[in-house]
């Protein structure tokens, strides 16, 4: 494989360049109108324009893609996450064309892409799944039947859904009705197809996933967890590994678990099978992401693996080179994704140009991004324009670090997730643990950010106060108070 293109734009576009030039790979990006200046445009060895800034006139013109790789004689086309990445439909006309995608089959992408479908395949493999049913529900007396059986709060779930689309809660029988006709409404817009189905709602869930990789040759590990659960609108916005809350024999669980989802499809490449994880660390499948996660990176910083390479590497058909006992964690790792809105109303998008731009440095310190002073955040795509990671020996470090991370991070112009962040590493709950998907919702209020200001502001003013005193030094008085002389310089 001498040639990639990355079929997407933003930070994942960059990171795998940068993978593809330390393996000696050839690259091509393909860009919109609204990325010409982009970061990946200007890395790559080859760019070409795909139209207009709309993503369906430019990156889901799977067509022109394809066009473009035949024309530059590319071996393999990269998707990234997003976009074209789980499209069934593109995979099979890759291969048609004779190019390598590197990533899973149609088939598993098509099988895990429906959560009805991925659900009755994993349940062969003795897979935990939520209390609920696992096909399709229309008529609303069955729903209703099935619904009184597990007991309320229930949620109604879009099988082909996905980030929150066509997902509503149920809290008593007489809202059952027209929440469903909403879901039904809402994945039809979104993905074309109206199929909801019905399981039990876990109110204190903590989001948890295993990340895979499968060779083409039967062999399959699991690179341990990812703690996903603080997130806004079921979107995930701070990611670690490995939890704080699970034992060795759970992960063990899990990850043995995770693997037989990925035998259920037959999977090949990296992959992460997506656990919810109740109060009484019972775990339940949720669903598998049959491509790269944006939170990859904090595996890869406990693991000492390249993601992007592995996947490169499978789909040149090579044998994994490690077994599972292979796999040990080392430190621990967060991201804190950095995107663009108004944290402080209810996390609005915006748009703008950074003015200011100037990144944290450090050994234990990694920043995955494609912006720069000048940069304007276009309207048409989301709005993450970086990742900021950590490393540390342990969780406490880590958390630290981030904090430092953040505190020399630099950013004007737009409004960003930055002190949304401070504000989650400085939470008593987060560094206790103690936290699940709610944690937004219950401790990111007005008044706890007014009150962690002020706490900060005291030891501003403590820190102040004592760097006056520099130049002093305490003499004990009789009466044991403390007092305070000229030291002689």
């Amino acid at each position: 494989m001498k040639k990639i293109l990355i079929a997407n734009r933003g930070e994942i576009a960059v990171r795998v360049i940068r993978t593809c030039h330390k393996m000696g790979i050839s690259t091509v990006a393909v860009y919109s109108e609204a990325d010409r200046d982009s970061m990946h445009v200007q890395l790559a060895d080859e760019a070409v324009c795909l139209g207009p800034a709309p993503s369906s006139e430019s990156y889901l013109r799977g067509d022109k893609i394809i066009s473009i790789c035949l024309e530059l004689n590319v071996d393999g086309i990269h998707p990234g996450y997003g976009f074209l990445s789980e499209n069934a439909d593109f995979v099979k006309d890759v291969h048609e064309a004779g190019i390598q995608f590197i990533g899973p089959s149609p088939e598993a992408i098509d099988l895990m892409g429906s959560k009805i479908a991925s659900k009755q395949a994993v349940e062969k493999y003795g897979v935990p799944l939520v209390p609920g049913i696992n096909h399709a529900v229309e008529d609303l007396k069955e729903a209703q039947s099935v619904a009184d059986k597990i007991g309320y709060p229930v949620l109604v779930k879009a099988s082909a859904g996905g980030g929150g689309k066509g997902m509503r809660i149920v809290e008593k029988a007489s809202d059952l009705e027209g929440q469903m006709k909403t879901a039904q409404s809402e994945a039809q817009s979104a993905f074309g197809d109206r199929s909801v189905f019905i399981e039990k709602f876990v109110t204190k869930p903590r989001h948890i996933e295993i990340q895979l990789l499968a060779d083409n040759h039967g062999n399959m590990v699991h690179l341990m967890e990812r703690e996903c659960s603080v997130q806004r609108r079921h979107q995930k916005l701070i990611e670690e590994a490995p939890s704080a809350v699970l034992s060795d024999a759970l992960r063990e669980q899990m990850g043995k678990a995770a693997v037989n989802v990925a035998k259920a499809c037959n999977y090949s490449g990296a992959g992460t099978v997506e656990f919810l994880l109740d109060a009484d660390h019972k775990f339940y499948f949720l669903e598998m992401n049959t491509r790269l996660q944006v939170e990859h990176p904090v595996t890869e910083l406990i693991t000492g693996l390249d993601l992007v390479e592995q996947q490169i590497k499978v789909a040149r058909n090579e044998k994994l080179i490690f077994t599972q006992n292979d796999i040990k964690p080392n430190g621990h790792a967060i991201e804190l994704r950095l995107t663009a809105e108004e944290t402080t109303q209810d996390f609005l998008p915006a748009i703008g140009t950074i003015e200011v731009y100037n990144s944290p440095t450090g050994d234990y310190i990694r920043l995955d991004d494609f912006v720069y002073p000048g940069y304007k955040i276009p309207i048409y795509y989301d709005n993450m324009f970086a990742k900021l990671i950590v490393w540390g020996e342990n969780r406490n470090q880590a958390i630290q670090r981030m904090i430092e991370a953040i505190n020399q991070f630099e950013i004007e112009g737009i409004p960003t997730t930055l002190d949304f962040g401070r504000f989650v590493m400085q939470h008593p709950k987060f560094i206790d643990g103690d936290f699940d998907t709610n944690f937004i919702k219950t401790y990111y209020t007005a008044e706890s950010r007014n009150e962690q200001d002020q706490t900060l502001l005291k030891a501003a003013a403590l820190f102040s106060y004592l760097e006056f005193n520099e130049h002093r030094t305490p003499v004990i008085a009789k009466h044991n108070s403390v007092k305070w002389k000229k030291r002689k310089e």
